[in-house]
């Protein structure tokens, strides 16, 4: 019997990558992935040094440099590396200098076109910087909102960081946040009663985790945010049976054994149905919204009220959004008619879950934490293709070319886009 030909395609090919990535491991594993200082960098190398990589190579699947990432990510040595950043922002100028934020060209569609960002975070300081460097315009206004439980050297960090950088500002109120509860909602509100203040007269606001990042240089944000024309972006859908049991019971913060430590657990007692009639879409904690939509949200009896019936929820960040966004007559509305908007049509997040590898996404590169793909270095090509304006989950821990990657091609395009709208853009 002959076998078959898509099998043995297959087991070549694999067997094709597998001696390829142990030939690179044999030839690269020494001085070759080493990152060197760089000229720029000589204040804190450890920090910010780059690996010998070639991400040109690594976003056309090149399976030489794929498998060289491959090696880095084996190989890598877990430092901690939140000290160093701290002391890196004792000194401003020289901090501002050796990243490069006294080097942002700012184009006029952008100096018209400000927006704000509300990045909620509790760990990985340098991923955190490295965060808001990838999507820094001087025109733009960015709060941070640590949890009161990080860890005193991470808060010592962001806080040199809202020191040095004159647009970047820690919230005035900061929560105790705990996963799943009402603490991760108010830490967004914290920020954005915040951001309405502000001297920036914004159009957009975005929030984002630690463990985002970009996937448009700011340029093209604001390109396609014109575009919206007053519309928010997020994911608003009609709730299964089961994510209604989050809100239609009572839920109690109670100390469990997990990773968390502290969650809201379901109670027996059904709540009081939602007040002023209100019918709740699910979806998640993350969003683009109007300016015009966050002020009416600061300002309105039945969002308060609203937000007091969702304090013994669980994980209210999910709802809370995505209902208001349906609210008759609230700015940029989204009918309660209108089907579901998905996290696929929803362009702010892009988030490869475990259980649809294969059929929606391809499979994981890098590693899985709670059924979310951590990205490894081969998805670039992917990330930067499907669509989205930024994607969860990235750690420099699990994969820091990646991330290494995506800031170069960021790069690239802020400084295409610019060119092409505007070629003579100025500092801001």
């Amino acid at each position: 019997m002959k076998p078959r030909c898509g099998i043995c395609s297959v087991f070549l090919l694999c067997f094709w990558i597998l001696c390829v990535v142990l030939v690179v491991r044999v030839k690269y594993v020494a001085e070759d992935f080493i990152p060197s200082p760089t000229s720029e960098n000589h204040l804190q190398p450890s920090l910010y040094d780059k690996y010998n990589i070639n991400c040109q190579a690594i976003y056309d699947l090149d399976p030489v440099e794929v498998g060289k990432s491959m090696v880095i990510r084996r190989k890598l040595v877990v430092e901690d590396q939140e000290e160093a950043l701290v002391n890196l922002t004792f000194n401003c100028s020289s901090f501002i200098e050796s990243r490069g934020y006294d080097d942002v060209c700012v184009s006029e569609e952008e100096r018209d076109f400000p927006l704000a960002y509300s990045l909620v975070v509790h760990k990985s300081a340098v991923m955190v910087e490295r965060l808001i460097k990838a999507v820094y315009t001087p025109t733009n206004i960015y709060c941070i909102h640590y949890d009161q439980k990080s860890p005193a050297l991470f808060i010592s960090a962001m806080e040199g960081l809202a020191r040095c950088l004159p647009n970047v500002f820690i919230a005035s109120k900061r929560e105790a946040v705990y996963y799943g509860g009402i603490s991760r909602l108010k830490a967004d509100l914290n920020c954005l009663s915040d951001l309405l203040v502000s001297d920036v007269k914004w159009k957009y606001v975005i929030n984002l985790c630690g463990q985002d990042f970009p996937l448009r240089s700011n340029i093209e944000l604001v390109s396609q945010l014109r575009g919206l024309n007053g519309a928010n972006m997020l994911e608003t859908s009609r709730p299964s049976d089961t994510k209604r049991q989050r809100f239609t019971f009572h839920h109690k913060l109670k100390h469990v054994k997990f990773e968390y430590k502290w969650m809201p657990v379901k109670t027996g007692r059904k709540k009081s149905p939602p007040p002023h009639g209100i019918e709740v879409f699910a979806g998640n904690a993350y969003f683009v919204l109007s300016r015009d939509f966050v002020a009416h949200v600061d300002s309105s009896a039945a969002v308060k009220d609203f937000l007091a019936w969702s304090e013994d929820t669980y994980s209210p960040d999910e709802h809370f959004w995505a209902t208001l966004a349906r609210l008759p007559g609230v700015p940029g509305e989204v009918a309660r008619a209108r089907p579901d908007v998905t996290d696929l049509e929803s362009r702010t997040r892009l988030v490869k879950w475990e259980y649809l590898e294969g059929s929606l996404y391809p499979p994981c590169s890098g590693r899985h934490v709670r059924s979310v793909c951590v990205y490894g270095a081969a998805e670039l090509r992917w990330l930067l293709n499907y669509g989205h304006w930024f994607a969860n989950k990235f750690d420099l821990q699990a994969d820091p070319v990646v991330v290494q990657c995506l800031e170069e091609k960021l790069e690239e395009k802020r400084k295409l886009f610019q060119s092409v709208a505007s070629p003579n853009c100025r500092e801001g």
